[in-house]
C-alpha cells in the first residue's frame, strides 16, 4: 500500500528496524526483569510487524495513523502478556493479538454497523485473497473467495462490500488542471430539473411583489401547514379576514407565475 513509505504517527516507516528472532527473546527476558529499556527496544523493534498486519486492511490512507496506534496498542499487550516458557516465537503470539485488536477497534468505530459473523468472513476473505493472488497471477473473484472459504458467494460478496469505507458526496473522483470532479457532480436527480429550480425563482420573485402580512400568512399556511384558524389565533385577527388575505395573495402570486 502506498501509505507504508511516508510518515504514520510521526515516524518514517522506511527506516524501521528489524529484530532478530533471538534479539527478541533476549530483551524479553530482560522486560520480565522490569528493564524499561528493553521494553522501549522491543517495541520499536516491532513497529515494521505492526505496519505489516495494518497494510493487510483495505483502509484509506487517512486511517492508517489510527490502526497503526490501535496496532500498537496490540504489541504491548502481547510483550507484557507473552510467556517465554511457552516455546513459540513471540512474532506467532504477538500477530494474532495485534489483528484482533485492529479488528475489534474497526467494528467499534466503523460509520456502517457490522456483525462481527460478517467482519470474521470479511477478513478470512482478504486472507484468501492474500493468498491466491499470487498463485492466480491474477486477483480472485467472488466466487473463486466463496469456494476457498467454504461460503456462499452471496455471504462473502455482502461481507466484503460491508466492510468498505462509506464513499462521501464530496469526494473528488477525477480531476483535470486543478479542476475536481466529485461524485456528487456525477449523480443525477429527476426531482430537481431546470424547470424546478427555475419555478422556485419565479415564485421567489412573485412573493416579493406581496405585502409583509400577505407574505406571512402564505409562509404559515403553505410552509409551515397551519390552519386558517391557527394563524389567526396566532397573528390575532379573524379566521374570516385570514382567508380573504389568503385568497388575495394567492391571486398576486399567479398574476405574478
Amino acid at each position: 500500500m502506498y501509505f507504508l513509505k511516508v510518515e504514520i504517527c510521526g515516524i518514517n516507516t522506511s527506516k524501521l528496524e528489524s529484530l532478530k528472532s533471538d534479539d527478541s527473546e533476549e530483551l524479553l527476558r530482560r522486560v520480565r526483569s522490569g528493564d524499561a529499556a528493553a521494553r522501549e527496544r522491543l517495541i520499536s523493534g516491532n513497529l515494521r510487524l505492526v505496519l505489516s498486519i495494518v497494510s493487510r486492511f483495505q483502509v484509506k490512507s487517512e486511517k492508517a495513523d489510527d490502526l497503526f496506534q490501535v496496532g500498537c496498542i496490540g504489541l504491548i499487550k502481547a510483550i507484557d502478556n507473552f510467556d517465554l516458557d511457552v516455546g513459540v516465537k513471540f512474532s506467532t503470539y504477538a500477530v494474532p493479538m495485534i489483528i484482533g485488536e485492529i479488528r475489534r477497534y474497526l467494528r467499534d468505530n466503523n460509520i456502517m454497523r457490522v456483525s462481527r459473523g460478517m467482519r470474521d468472513v470479511a477478513y478470512r476473505a482478504l486472507q484468501a485473497k492474500e493468498a491466491l493472488t499470487p498463485k492466480l497471477g491474477r486477483e480472485p473473484t467472488v466466487e473463486e473467495l466463496a469456494e476457498a472459504l467454504g461460503e456462499k458467494i452471496t455471504a462473502v460478496s455482502s461481507a466484503l462490500e460491508a466492510t468498505l469505507d462509506p464513499v462521501s458526496l464530496n469526494d473528488p473522483v477525477f480531476a483535470d488542471n486543478g479542476e475536481s470532479m466529485l461524485l456528487l457532480d456525477q449523480l443525477s436527480d429527476p426531482d430537481s430539473v431546470d424547470e424546478g429550480w427555475l419555478d422556485n425563482i419565479a415564485l421567489s420573485e412573485a412573493l416579493k411583489k406581496l405585502s409583509e402580512r400577505e407574505k406571512s400568512i402564505i409562509e404559515l399556511r403553505f410552509y409551515r401547514g397551519k390552519t386558517q384558524m391557527e394563524i389567526a389565533e396566532e397573528i390575532g385577527i379573524s379566521q374570516a379576514q385570514v382567508s380573504r388575505i389568503e385568497k388575495s395573495a394567492i391571486d398576486v402570486l399567479k398574476k405574478n407565475l
